[in-house]
């Protein structure tokens, strides 16, 4: 048994359960709050979702070979793409599908992806947004994204965002090492053992 991947796949079901939790605890009238940014509650939680649907949708999209060889690799792919105001209209777009019932909609979409996970090993290659990689190497990104905007969503109500074990350490891991990569580790240590604060908008991504 490869416990790697038992781990990953752990942690990106313990992440989206807490992401359909927390969804849950959206009242009626909350989804038009202010959420992130230009994001509303809803445009969040859109966006959030796409965490899930784009592990469908790359499964039945097979790579003939690997060009992005790490969970970090994929952040430093997309840095670009991520800054475009493209990625905040899909946000916007992918709240709006979520219908009448966004939570609901949300626990539905966990549920079929979840399982659809459970029936892989991890070693097929499937093709990002950024070219083939290996699904062992691209499910950490989207836990690493349900964890954080989860997080997000639950600051936006005023909740504490306690993010379960398992998908927390491998989020961290991750923040990591793109620390290492981008020489920012010194600053990052500094301020997780309480030496200085971090500088304004620093960020590993």
């Amino acid at each position: 048994m490869d416990l790697s991947w038992v781990n990953s796949r752990r942690a990106f079901a313990d992440a989206a359960e807490w992401f359909v939790s927390t969804a849950a605890l959206v009242t009626e009238d909350g989804w038009t709050s202010p959420g992130l940014g230009e994001w509303d509650v809803r445009s969040l939680v859109g966006h959030t979702s796409r965490s899930l649907l784009t592990v469908e949708a790359y499964l039945s999209r097979p790579a003939e070979a690997i060009e992005v060889e790490s969970a970090a690799g994929y952040f430093q792919a997309t840095r670009a793409i991520s800054l475009g105001a493209d990625v905040a209209a899909r946000g916007r777009e992918a709240g709006d599908a979520l219908g009448e019932d966004p939570a609901g909609a949300v626990a539905d979409i966990a549920a079929r992806v979840l399982p659809l996970v459970d029936t892989h090993d991890g070693n097929e290659l499937i093709t990002t947004i950024v070219g083939g990689m290996r699904l062992r190497d691209y499910l950490p990104t989207r836990t690493f994204e349900l964890v954080v905007h989860t997080a997000d969503l639950a600051t936006a109500l005023h909740l504490p965002p306690d993010v379960p074990a398992t998908p927390a350490a491998q989020a961290l891991e991750l923040v990591a090492q793109l620390a290492v990569a981008e020489a920012l580790a010194g600053p990052l240590l500094l301020a997780a053992t309480g030496r200085q604060g971090l500088p304004a908008g620093f960020t590993v991504l």
